[in-house]
Formats: C-alpha cells, sequence, structure tokens
C-alpha cells in the first residue's frame, strides 16, 4: 500500500514555499511521525512528518524546488507489520543491517535547525560535537563548529554555492534564502508605500538599572527563572503609551483607519535566516514576568526555526533592540500594516545637565519610525515623551499612572 506525503496547507499569507532539506533518501526505512523533510517560506521553516511507517520508495521534488500548498512531495511503500524500526529490534538484526541505522542516529540527536545549517556549510552533522541534552548538536554547535575551522584556514569554502577565484581574491556566490528575499521585498514595498518619518529622545536608564539590580535575583528565583530584563518594562510603557495614543496603535486599510481596542506587541528577534517579528497577544493583560518568559520562549523557537505562522501573525506595535549589539542609533523600518515602531538602542554612559550640574548618566537614544499619513508629529513626539517618563520613572509603570 502506497502512502503519499504532501506538502502542508500554507496560511492565506504564504503562496509557496521552497523544498530546503531531505532528511531521509529513497529506500531508507521511515516510522511513523518521524521528521523527514523541511519546507521554508517566507516567514517560517515547516516541518513535514511521515503520515505512516514504511520505506521512502520515491522522492517527487528535491531540494531547492518550489512546493505548492498540498502539493504531492513523495510516497511512501507502508510495511505490513511493524517489526521494523529503531532501537533494539535492529540490534538482533546481521551486522550488514545494524550499519545503518548506527549512521542515522547522529542525525536524529541534532535539532532541525542544526541539520540544516550544517548542510548549507556542507558539514558532516556527526562530526560536530553537541553541547544539547544527551548530546543533541544544537545550531550555535554548528556555527562554533564553522568558527573553529575557518580559523584553522580549513573551511575557506564551505557553505556551498559557486566559488570564483581571481587570483588570491576568492568569491562565494549562493542563492538568496527565500525568507531574506521576502523580507527585502517588504521593506522596498515599505519605503515605496508609507510617508515614514523618525523622531528620538534619550532616557535617562538610571532608575530602572537600579531597580533591576535590587530585584533581578528575586526575581528570577520567583519567576522560575525568567530572567528581569529592560524589555518587559519597555513593553508595558508601550502599552500604556498606545492607550493614551490610540492612533500610534491604528492601522490603514485602504481608505479606512483600523482602530485596535488591544495592543499586540511584536518584538523583533534576529536569527541566521533573517529577522523575525513574533508577536505577544493582549500585551495589556501581561505582566513583566509573563512577558519577560514570553519574549525568551519565542527566541528560543526563533533560533530553532519552531516559530508558528500564528505567532508571527499581525501585531499593533512593533519594539526592536538594536541596542544588544551595539547599535547607539537608527531609524527602523515600518512593520505594514502598523503606522509605527520602537527602535531601543546601546545604553552608554554619557555626561548631561542635571540641575545645574554636569553628571555621567547611563543614557540610551529611543527612536520612534511613524506613518506620517496617518500620525502627525506632535502625536508621536508626545508618544515617545511618555515612554520616556514611564522608563525614568519605573513605579508609574507598576501602578499604571
Amino acid at each position: 500500500m502506497v502512502a503519499e506525503i504532501k506538502a502542508p496547507n500554507y496560511p492565506e499569507s504564504i503562496q509557496e514555499g521552497t523544498l530546503a532539506t531531505w532528511h531521509k533518501s529513497e529506500g531508507d526505512q521511515i516510522e511513523r511521525d518521524e521528521l523527514i523533510v523541511e519546507i521554508e517560506t517566507d516567514k517560517v521553516v515547516l516541518e513535514v512528518v511521515s503520515p505512516a511507517s514504511g520505506m521512502l520508495a520515491k522522492i517527487l521534488k528535491s531540494e531547492g524546488e518550489v512546493v505548492a500548498s498540498n502539493e504531492l512531495i513523495a510516497e511512501i511503500e507502508e510495511s505490513t507489520s511493524h517489526v521494523k524500526g529503531l532501537g533494539t529490534q535492529i540490534v538482533e538484526a546481521p551486522n550488514k543491517e545494524t550499519e545503518t541505522p548506527a549512521k542515522e542516529e547522529v542525525p536524529v540527536a541534532a535539532n532541525p535547525a542544526a541539520k540544516k545549517l550544517a548542510r548549507e556549510y556542507g558539514f558532516d552533522i556527526a562530526a560536530i560535537p553537541g553541547s544539547g541534552k544527551d548530546g543533541r548538536v544544537t545550531k550555535e554547535d554548528v556555527v562554533n563548529y564553522r568558527s573553529s575551522r575557518t580559523s584553522s584556514g580549513s573551511s575557506s569554502e564551505a557553505g556551498g554555492g559557486q566559488i570564483s577565484h581571481l587570483g588570491d581574491r576568492v568569491e562565494r556566490r549562493v542563492a538568496m534564502t527565500r525568507m531574506r528575499a521576502r523580507i527585502s521585498e517588504r521593506l522596498l514595498e515599505v519605503t515605496h508605500t508609507t510617508a515614514s518619518l523618525t523622531t528620538f529622545n534619550e532616557i535617562d536608564m538610571s532608575a530602572l538599572m537600579d531597580l533591576r539590580r535590587q530585584y533581578k535575583d528575586e526575581f528570577t528565583k520567583i519567576h522560575d527563572g525568567t530572567r528581569l530584563g529592560f524589555m518587559g518594562f519597555f513593553v508595558k510603557a508601550s502599552v500604556e503609551a498606545l492607550k493614551r495614543f490610540p492612533l500610534v496603535n491604528a492601522s490603514i486599510d485602504g481608505e479606512d483607519i483600523v482602530y485596535h481596542g488591544y495592543q499586540d506587541i511584536g518584538v523583533a528577534v534576529s536569527t541566521e535566516r533573517g529577522l523575525v517579528v513574533p508577536v505577544l497577544r493582549n500585551a495589556e493583560n501581561m505582566s513583566i514576568a509573563s512577558v519577560e518568559s514570553g519574549i525568551s520562549e519565542y527566541a528560543s523557537k526563533a533560533r530553532e526555526g519552531k516559530l508558528t505562522i500564528e505567532e508571527m501573525t499581525g501585531g499593533t506595535f512593533t519594539i526592536t533592540n538594536g541596542g544588544v549589539y551595539g547599535s547607539l542609533l537608527s531609524t527602523p523600518i515600518i512593520n505594514p500594516p502598523q503606522t509605527a515602531i520602537l527602535g531601543m538602542h546601546k545604553i552608554q554612559e554619557r555626561p548631561v545637565a542635571l540641575e545645574g550640574e554636569i553628571v555621567i548618566r547611563p543614557m540610551m537614544y529611543l527612536a520612534l519610525s511613524y506613518d506620517h499619513r496617518l500620525i502627525d508629529g506632535k502625536e508621536a513626539v508626545q508618544f515617545l515623551v511618555t515612554i520616556k517618563e514611564l522608563i525614568e520613572n519605573p513605579a508609574k509603570i507598576l501602578l499604571e499612572i
């Protein structure tokens, strides 16, 4: 009996995907619900598991090919019994049979994102030491392995693609990933379809840093290991500011203005594949602890390529933090159909005038990019000043005043 393996039904926002990685080859034995192929879309990487146990009889779509929603990509010959499988049942087979599972155990003990990255770099996943649980290879392990090989001069041409040698000058040409291509299209579209303008302000982070320093250990202990960072305070400050200035939380739909009676805050997360923006739903009802926990969970899922379409869909306002990479000042690009985005930056000690004296304070520049078609400069500045006042007096955030 033949079972069909089809691409998932894509959401309406996704038109097609690219077959990224086959984890099995024709003739391999497959267990039901075992990961066999990954399909990369412009937003997420979708994992396709086997619908039945048996042998992978035919692969109909090769890596790099475009795959439509629900398209047939492979066929499985279903096994008539479940005697075959992984583990101790195969150990009792002849030596020739035991060699195949032994080779397959290493890829299984690796995150899907690590497998894909290793394949892109041209590495054997079995050669990479794993630092995860039970020796599982993580994406960071692949990156570190590549760095070590590069430093020793053994991987100057790793990563695939076409390599050109012009004397001592080497160029490598690789195809742009679907996600990277979509990001490029979207950013270019924003510059053509919005009247984007950016306003700036600066914040004295002294009070918030003192509060964090005083309570971070107790916070982590009480909230099951969740770290107390700055993002939780900025999300809550943004929620309060959005309530006061609902136009900043609105969006444009044709000739209509859509006012949202909730605050869904997107938090930009950088990954190896590109920037993704998971959304904290109903952030107005979340505590600082739940915000920090949610962001941490999203960041972990983003690094492993586990974010779902639902987790990245929607959002009424976005926050991006270039400061974690050392950015001192930038003009963030709006994430449509939203009409504004807040940019956080590096905290740096600078001399400031305070009550007639020059003092040193940890300062952060804030940037608010907004669509001038909907938001006037006065409203944008007042919005940013509100966030400044709340962050410089964090008790106001906790008291909601």
